[in-house]
C-alpha cells in the first residue's frame, strides 16, 4: 500500500534553493520535493506549503543523510502537515536563530509538521557566548523523532519550545525516538538539552510529549530537561551518565513516569528535582546515580513564601511513588532550604519507593521540616543503619544482575495497597497502572533498555562510531620547524620531538588539533623570541596540548604569557597538559585562560618551577559576575615550586548561578617554598569544588595572605594534611572542611 502511494507521488526533485522554493509554491498535498545529494552550503531553506492529515507534503534528501547543510544555514516551517526527512546539518551554524525553527516569521506558525531521521552534529556558532536554539517548536501538534543531536557547545538550549503566544499553548508537541549526545559541561549557564517554556509563561499550560529519547553523557548544566510550563509529560526516556536532572521548574501537574536514570557512579549524575505544585514523579528507576545537591537522584525543593510563578513556589500536593534507587547518593527533601527559599513541602504523597544502598550511611538528608511529607510502605535494605521516618521498612532485597546492571526484587510481602483515590487521579494521567509493590515495576526491562535505546533512538543512518587519528611523529630542530609542523598538520594527532638546544620565535604557535610536545634529550632547551608582548602559545578552540619531558629555560622569552586558550571566545572546548617538565626564569604568567574560552581538564603533574615572576595559572578573566568560567577541572599534583614570585592559582566565578558543578581544582602533594606575591598565593573565587590536601607550603607570603577562599553560593572545599612553615594566614569560610593541617 505505502509503495503504490509512493508510486502516485509527485515527485519534484531540486537541486539549490531558487528550485526549493519555486516547488514550495506548486507543491500541492501528497507531493515530495526532493533534495539532491550533496553540499547545501549557506542556504536558508524554507517550507511553507500545505498538506492534509491523509496526503502530506515530504520535503527529503534523495538518499538519507546525503544532502549536508553546511555554512550559514537554517530550515524554517511555517505550513501543515509536512514532513522533513533525511537532512544532515553538519559543519556550519545558524547564527542567532534555530537551525530548524517551526516558525517562519511571528504569522506563520507549523502545526502538524514533522522532522525525522535528521543530524545536526556540533553545528554551532563560532563564539561560545553567541546564543541560539538548534531546535525551536512553535505551533501546535509539530513532532520530531528519530533524530540524531550531539556536540552542542556553544550557550543556549538545544531544543526549546516556545509558548510565547495563544497559538503555540496546549500544544500537544512530540519529542520522541531521538539520540542526545555528548553535550560537554558549558561552564555556564544556558546549557540544557531540552527547555519547555520560559519563565514568563510558565503559568500555561504546554502538554508536550518527551517520550521514549536516549540522553547520553548530556552534562552542559544541572538541568538536562527544564520544565518550565504546565502538564507536560517526561516517559520512558533513558537517561544514560549526564551530569544534571529533569528539573520541574515552573509550572504546575507535570508528569515524570517509567524513565531510567543510569548514572553508572559518575560523579552529578542526577535524577529529577521538584518545584511548584502537583507534580507526580512515578516508577522511574535511579541506578548508581551520584549526584548531590541539586542534582540528587531525587531532590524535593523548598520554597519561597509568596513566590511568584517565576520564582520557587513551594511543592505542594506531589506524588512520588513506585520509585526505585539502586546504590544511589541520599535524596533530598527541602533542598535549597535558606533565609528566602523557607517553605517546606506540604502535603507529598511519598509511597512504595524501594532503596537499596550498600555505598552510603543514608538514604536521604532532610534540610528544613518534612512533616508535610507523608512516607507510606517504603522499603529499603536491612544493613541500613540510618534511623528512617515512619513509613519505611527495612528488608530484604536482593539484588539481581541484569546486563550488567542491577535490579531489586522486592519480597512478595511487602505489597502495599494502593488507595483508590489515588488510582482515580492517576486514570488519565499515567500510561501504567500505579503498582502495589514497592519500587519500579519494570525491571526486566532493564536488560534490554541500553541495547534497544541505541538501536530505535535517533537516526537511522547515522553511525556514532568514529576510527582513531593515528599519530604522526616529526623532530623538529629550530622554531621556524616547530612552528611549521604544528600549522601544517592541523586535524591530525602529533607529537613533536625537539631535538634541538635554542627556539627562536619570531611568531606565536597556534595549536589546533591533538598535539604533543615532547625531548628525548636530557639538556636544557632554550626558548627565546623577538616579540614583546602577547603570547607564545594560543591552544584554539578543539585543540588540545600536551608537553612531556621538558626542560625549558625561559630567559630570553619577552611575551607576557606563555600559554593562553582561543582568544577569540571560541564555542569548541580546550585542554591541556603537562607533565615531567622543569620550567625556569619565566618572565610572565605561564598559563592564562582567555575570557569566554573553555578547558574540559587542565592536568600539570610532577613538574618544577623555579624563578619565575608573574601568575602560574591565571583563571581571573571572568569578570562579568554571570557564573562564567574558563576551566571544569584542574588538577596541579606532585610539583615542585620555588622562588615564585606572583599567584600560584588564580580563580574566578563571578556572581550566584547554581548551574553548574565546577570549576573544580585538585592542589595535592605539592611543594612550594620562598614564593612571594601581592594578593593570596591561591585565590579561589566561586570555585564550586576543591580538594586541596597534602602539600607543603614553607616561606610563603610571610604576613599576607597563602590561601584566600570566596563563595557567594554554597561549595564544597576539602582542606586536609596541608603543612605551613612561616606562611601567610588561611582564610576559609563556611564551606570548608579543615582538619590535620599543621601550621608553624
Amino acid at each position: 500500500m505505502l509503495f503504490a502511494l509512493c508510486a502516485a507521488a509527485n515527485i519534484i526533485k531540486v537541486n539549490n534553493v531558487d528550485e526549493l522554493n519555486a516547488a514550495n509554491k506548486q507543491a500541492k498535498p501528497g507531493d515530495i520535493i526532493e533534495l539532491q545529494n550533496g553540499e547545501w552550503k549557506d542556504v536558508n531553506l524554507s517550507l511553507s506549503c500545505a498538506g492534509t492529515s491523509e496526503q502530506l507534503i515530504t520535503l527529503k534528501a534523495a538518499s538519507a543523510g546525503k544532502v549536508l547543510i553546511t555554512g550559514h544555514s537554517k530550515l524554517r516551517l511555517g505550513g501543515s502537515f509536512l514532513v522533513v526527512e533525511g537532512l544532515s546539518f553538519v559543519n556550519g551554524f545558524a547564527g542567532d536563530d534555530a537551525v530548524i525553527d517551526f516558525r517562519i516569521n511571528k504569522n506563520q506558525l507549523a502545526n502538524n509538521c514533522r522532522v525525522t531521521n535528521c543530524t545536526i552534529n556540533d553545528f554551532n556558532n563560532p563564539k561560545r557566548l553567541d546564543e541560539n536554539y538548534w531546535i525551536s517548536f512553535s505551533g501546535k501538534k509539530n513532532r520530531i523523532d528519530h533524530c540524531t543531536f550531539l556536540n552542542k557547545k556553544n550557550i543556549g538550549v538545544l531544543l526549546a519550545v516556545v509558548l510565547d503566544d495563544e497559538r503555540s499553548r496546549e500544544n500537544f508537541h512530540s519529542i520522541d525516538h531521538n539520540y542526545f549526545g555528548i553535550r560537554l559541561p558549558l561552564a555556564s549557564n544556558g546549557g540544557e538539552i531540552i527547555r519547555v517554556g520560559v519563565s514568563q509563561h510558565c503559568e500555561f499550560n504546554s502538554n508536550t510529549q518527551i517520550t521514549d529519547n536516549f540522553f547520553e553523557h548530556c552534562d552542559g548544566e544541572t538541568e538536562i530537561v527544564s520544565i518550565k510550563s504546565g502538564s507536560n509529560v517526561v516517559r520512558n526516556n533513558l537517561f544514560k551518565e549526564c551530569q544534571g536532572s529533569v528539573v520541574l521548574r515552573h509550572g504546575d501537574n507535570n508528569t515524570v513516569e517509567s524513565n531510567i536514570f543510569l548514572g553508572n557512579g559518575k560523579q552529578g549524575t542526577g535524577g529529577v528535582r521538584i518545584i511548584n505544585k502537583g507534580q507526580w514523579v512515578v516508577n522511574n528507576l535511579f541506578y548508581k546515580c551520584r549526584g548531590e545537591g541539586f542534582r540528587s537522584p531525587l531532590a524535593i525543593m523548598n520554597g519561597v513564601p509568596n513566590s511568584p510563578a517565576n520564582r520557587y513556589v513551594p511543592v505542594t500536593d506531589a506524588v512520588i511513588a513506585n520509585n526505585s534507587f539502586y546504590n544511589a547518593a541520599p535524596i533530598s527533601f527541602c533542598e535549597g532550604s535558606d533565609t528566602e527559599r523557607s517553605v517546606a513541602p506540604d502535603r507529598v504523597l511519598f509511597e512504595r519507593n524501594s532503596f537499596f544502598n550498600a555505598k552510603d550511611e543514608v538514604i536521604y538528608r532532610s534540610y528544613d521540616n518534612i512533616s508535610g511529607v507523608h512516607f507510606t510502605s517504603n522499603l529499603t535494605n536491612l544493613s541500613l543503619k540510618q534511623k528512617l521516618e515512619s513509613g519505611f521498612s527495612k528488608v530484604l532485597l536482593i539484588p539481581q544482575k541484569a546486563n550488567k546492571a542491577s535490579i531489586l526484587l522486592t519480597p512478595k510481602n511487602a505489597v502495599s495497597k494502593v488507595s483508590d483515590s489515588l488510582i482515580n487521579a492517576a486514570q488519565g494521567r499515567l500510561l501504567i497502572n500505579l503498582s502495589s509493590i514497592p519500587g519500579f515495576a519494570d525491571a526486566a526491562k532493564l536488560a534490554v533498555i541500553e541495547l534497544n535505546a541505541y538501536k530505535n533512538c535517533g537516526a537511522g543512518w547515522f553511525n556514532t562510531s568514529k576510527l582513531q587519528p593515528t599519530i604522526t611523529t616529526i623532530n623538529c630542530k629550530n622554531a621556524a620547524e616547530l612552528i611549521r609542523a604544528i600549522g601544517t598538520n592541523i586535524g591530525r594527532r602529533m607529537a613533536v620531538n625537539l631535538t634541538g638546544g635554542t627556539y627562536s620565535f619570531a611568531n606565536p604557535i597556534i595549536v589546533q588539533s591533538d598535539i604533543t610536545i615532547t625531548s628525548q634529550v636530557k639538556k636544557e632547551i632554550s626558548f627565546s623570541s623577538s616579540i614583546s608582548n602577547g603570547h607564545l602559545i594560543e591552544i584554539k578552540g578543539s585543540g588540545s596540548l600536551s608537553l612531556s619531558k621538558l626542560n625549558l629555560d625561559f630567559s630570553g622569552l619577552q611575551q607576557d604569557i606563555f600559554i593562553t586558550t582561543d582568544t577569540s571566545g571560541s564555542s569548541h572546548h580546550t585542554n591541556f597538559s603537562m607533565n615531567n617538565c622543569s620550567i625556569k626564569n619565566l618572565r610572565g604568567t605561564f598559563f592564562e585562560a582567555a575570557k569566554s574560552s573553555v578547558a574540559d581538564s587542565i592536568i600539570i603533574t610532577n613538574n618544577s618551577f623555579n624563578n619565575n615572576k608573574g601568575k602560574l595559572f591565571n583563571f581571573s578573566n571572568e569578570t562579568d559576575k554571570k557564573g562564567y568560567y574558563n576551566v571544569e577541572h584542574l588538577k596541579i599534583a606532585n610539583n615542585i615550586i620555588t622562588h615564585q614570585t606572583g599567584q600560584v592559582v588564580t580563580m574566578l566565578r563571578g556572581g550566584n548561578d547554581e548551574s553548574t558543578m565546577g570549576p573544580s581544582i585538585i592542589f595535592t602533594g605539592n611543594n612550594i617554598s620562598k614564593t612571594q606575591c601581592t594578593g593570596p598565593l591561591l585565590s579561589l573565587n566561586g570555585t564550586q569544588q576543591s580538594l586541596i590536601t597534602r602539600n607543603r607550603f614553607t616561606d610563603c607570603n610571610s604576613k599576607q595572605i597563602t590561601i584566600l577562599y570566596q563563595d557567594a553560593i554554597r561549595a564544597v572545599h576539602l582542606f586536609s594534611n596541608n603543612f605551613f612553615t612561616n606562611c601567610g594566614a588561611v582564610f576559609p569560610n563556611k564551606y570548608v572542611q579543615s582538619r590535620n593541617n599543621k601550621m608553624q
